[in-house]
């Protein structure tokens, strides 16, 4: 089986988004289009079934699960400007739509279990969402497997056994992996390849062979992957060892790590990393013209916090006045459905851009120095999407703020002109600083407390950054602060994940202010 080894620009520095929460949005996006492929763009009807113990149960609609899903199933993107309207546009399809909350087992937190229909055929399909907008699919049809969304996927359903098919697919050797599942409902090959097979490939085996149907599920995922991958390192201490010779810095390990992972040029990752940070920085001018959506629980604060910080009638906070203006303007656009970038998710979208561009700019430096801090970030991110997670319902805030705090930590050490040595003891610190940090979202909603723990990621991040740049000692090594912040997610109860069910989630105002807003929906 092929291994899922994490890209930056699928797992840590992206997707770019609309909506309230990339575990719930933009991973039901993908779902949804995965979906979609599946059932060759026919729905008829669809049961979507999601277990009460799991975090989806009580925030599908206000985190954005069935917007997303439902876009997917329309066959729009993440970034698309019609999906907030997604609910109102798959009534207008004619598709019927069935949600059914039951205990069924689901082993992960965030599982979608789904049935559809059309006037052709009926498919079933479980998927997960991991964090941070990344999925994998874990059963269709009865039959375990796995997708992360990652290879141009083909599912050749047979009858019986084809030895024949077999021989004549391993025959042609331009495949990244053939997989053969029986013993479910139905029986199929699964075959990852790095492009769509032609069409006359497709044609052939259909003439040749006895195959009920041939389904084609196109990629979902920016990098792809491909067989026998492999990446300079997947730790800190293993980063060190590669660098001994070569005395790079941390944003050109970055380039060195990305490059193998993705096939792709230092200058195409390069470009990328721009690409995204452009997004990233209108973003916050599109926060700083003002922002409006219904649906949300916090006004415009920022414009007031710019009027007063530009007049000198805040404290003086210096460069960290800035980061909070940039911080609660990248908010509030995620809260009024404008395009963000998850980075490392959307509820922690704002701690990592805000600090290092509004650092960036107080320093006068160039967009191409911002690109070499978020990939400086994005290595770190790799490291945690290695050997932790950035989903909130498996680890609790820590793994979003403390993520977002740990990247930024490192972005600032490097556009400081720090030592790699100096960005990670920031990074180091600043996760140490969040351990423990719990989810609780009021009124279900990605807004309170999270633009305040956002703020305190970005706050966070400058502090451990000036003193790594001081050599302050971090102590613990930041491979057993990532390991620390996943062992420590894990022992958290449940409630405290991202379920709605403790913490400020539960307060009778958060209770009130739910109603409210679910009232004013239905007006």
């Amino acid at each position: 089986m092929t291994k899922n080894i994490p890209s930056i620009f699928n797992d840590v520095i992206g997707p770019v988004m609309r909506g309230p929460s990339s575990s719930h949005c933009a991973a039901a996006v993908r779902i949804g289009k995965i979906a979609r492929d599946l059932m060759n763009g026919e729905f008829a009807e669809v049961l979507i079934e999601f277990d009460p113990n799991g975090s989806l149960a009580t925030t599908h609609e206000s985190q954005g699960s069935d917007m997303g899903l439902f876009g997917g199933f329309l066959g729009w993107e993440a970034s698309d400007e019609r999906l907030p309207d997604s609910v109102e546009a798959i009534k207008n399809s004619g598709i019927n739509i069935q949600i059914k909350i039951h205990p069924y087992g689901a082993k992960h937190p965030n599982t979608y279990k789904m049935t559809f229909k059309n006037k052709y055929e009926k498919h079933s399909m479980t998927a997960i969402s991991t964090g941070g907008g990344m999925i994998e699919i874990i059963e269709i049809d009865g039959v375990q497997l796995t997708m992360n969304g990652d290879f141009h996927e083909t599912l050749i359903y047979i009858s019986g056994d084809e030895d024949e098919l077999r021989k004549y697919l391993h025959a042609h050797n331009q495949f990244e992996e053939i997989l053969y599942h029986t013993g479910g409902e139905r029986q199929f090959i699964q075959i990852k390849s790095a492009k769509r097979l032609e069409k006359r490939f497709i044609k052939e085996l259909q003439t040749r062979f006895n195959i009920n149907v041939i389904k084609q599920l196109s990629p979902v995922l920016p990098v792809l992957s491909r067989r026998e991958l492999t990446v300079p390192f997947q730790s800190y201490g293993e980063m060190l060892r590669y660098n001994q010779d070569k005395d790079l810095q941390l944003w050109q390990l970055a380039l060195h790590y990305e490059s193998a992972r993705g096939n792709l040029s230092h200058d195409e990752v390069f470009q990328k990393m721009k690409n995204i940070v452009t997004i990233m920085r209108n973003s916050i001018d599109e926060g700083l013209r003002g922002t409006e959506y219904l649906d949300r629980i916090l006004p415009i604060q920022s414009a007031k916090f710019q009027r007063l910080m530009v007049s000198n009638n805040l404290l003086d906070g210096g460069i960290l006045n800035r980061m909070i203006l940039y911080v609660t303007a990248i908010m509030e656009v995620k809260s009024s459905m404008g395009v963000i970038v998850a980075a490392p998710t959307a509820g922690a979208c704002a701690a990592l851009p805000g600090a290092c561009i509004a650092a960036a700019e107080s320093m006068k430096m160039s967009i191409d120095d911002m690109s070499k801090a978020m990939l400086a970030a994005g290595v770190i991110g790799i490291f945690i999407a290695t050997h932790s997670t950035f989903a909130a319902e498996v680890g609790g805030c820590q793994a979003e703020g403390g993520s977002g705090a740990g990247m930024a930590a490192g972005a600032l050490v490097t556009l400081a002109g720090g030592a790699v040595k100096q960005a990670i003891a920031a990074s180091s610190m600043a996760m140490q600083n969040m351990l423990g940090l719990i989810c609780d979202p009021v009124a279900n909603r990605v807004e309170v407390p999270c633009l305040g723990k956002n703020v305190i990621a970005a706050s966070n991040a400058l502090a451990c950054a000036n003193m790594a740049l001081s050599d302050f000692d971090p102590v613990i090594p930041l491979d057993e602060v990532i390991e620390t912040m996943n062992r420590v997610g894990r022992q958290m109860p449940c409630e405290l994940r991202c379920t709605a069910l403790g913490g400020l989630s539960v307060t009778k105002t958060s209770k009130e202010i739910e109603k409210r807003l679910s009232e004013s929906k239905r007006t």
